[in-house]
């Protein structure tokens, strides 16, 4: 439904050389470059400029790189759509699982509600874990997807306007790189984060790690609070790369970032101690007839 060569050039942009982008799509830099150069050729578009130090997008290059995610996420939810609308089962629930929000929390819980729901099956449905796509996704529970599993409170729900229902209440941990000075600690305190550059979900995203925040802010100086926008792979890849060390929740073996989310660098969880809050992290879920 869309022109493939808008998947390899996605690739490009992001690995900044054709060499690298061959690696991650198994094939070779001289059929990497074919299709870049017949796409800009279908196009009648110059999107790369190149350079001794690497692959540099012009701007028509970025627009159209704005814009291709969307076409193709948009192509597969059509599709998708299609073969719902094929279905005769009406008793399916549709999970959508990405990394950073794998279902496995729910697919635990499948067998007991089994035992009260026989007839109900459900489908898991991938999708980009983009901050445009958990938008889409999450203001509209019920269309594509019907339920989602990743922490919550109130105020996020209020922010995406979606329906959540509690199913475990999780401590706030600290994800640190295998090479960090506290990553042989089976707890942290306080004091053990002076001097560390904290990574923070935004202000306004969670209740709970607000006040977190402003306990930090006024109480515990010596840290350094890095704010960033939304969870994905890049927070973790920081944390490797820069030594930060993220907000997180406690995983299961199948949600780990070193093992359920595919992350590239091995990361080790620490949870806080008892002196900074709580944070209510939570499973979210919603959908019809929430």
């Amino acid at each position: 439904m869309y022109n493939p060569q808008l998947e390899t050039f996605l690739c490009v942009a992001e690995s900044g050389s054709f060499n690298k982008a061959a690696e991650k799509l198994y094939i070779s830099p001289p059929a990497v470059i074919k299709q870049i150069n017949l796409l800009e050729e279908s196009l009648d578009l110059q999107l790369f400029i190149r350079t001794h130090r690497g692959l540099v997008l012009t701007k028509a290059g970025k627009s159209l790189y704005q814009d291709a995610k969307y076409m193709i996420q948009y192509c597969k939810d059509s599709v998708t759509r299609a073969k719902n609308a094929m279905q005769e089962n009406t008793h399916v629930i549709r999970i959508g699982t990405s990394p950073m929000t794998p279902a496995q929390v729910l697919v635990d819980l499948w067998p007991k509600l089994q035992e009260d729901c026989p007839n109900i099956k459900f489908q898991l449905v991938p999708f980009d874990n983009t901050p445009e796509n958990a938008r889409e996704i999450l203001e509209n529970l019920g269309q594509n997807i019907d339920v989602v599993a990743g922490i919550f409170d109130e105020t996020m729900l209020n922010l995406r306007k979606c329906a959540g229902l509690e199913i475990s209440r999780e401590p706030i941990c600290c994800a640190v790189s295998i090479h960090h000075r506290l990553a042989g600690k089976d707890k942290l305190t306080v004091q053990d984060l002076y001097g560390e550059n904290l990574m923070l979900i935004h202000r306004d995203w969670s209740h709970y790690v607000d006040l977190l925040r402003d306990d930090i802010w006024k109480n515990h100086p010596p840290i350094h609070i890095v704010d960033f926008d939304f969870y994905d792979v890049s927070v973790f890849n920081q944390c490797e790369n820069n030594n930060y060390v993220p907000m997180s929740v406690r995983p299961s073996a199948s949600q780990s970032p070193t093992g359920g989310l595919g992350i590239r660098h091995p990361l080790w969880l620490a949870p806080l101690s008892k002196s900074i809050p709580p944070c209510r992290t939570l499973p979210t879920s919603g959908g019809k007839g929430n």
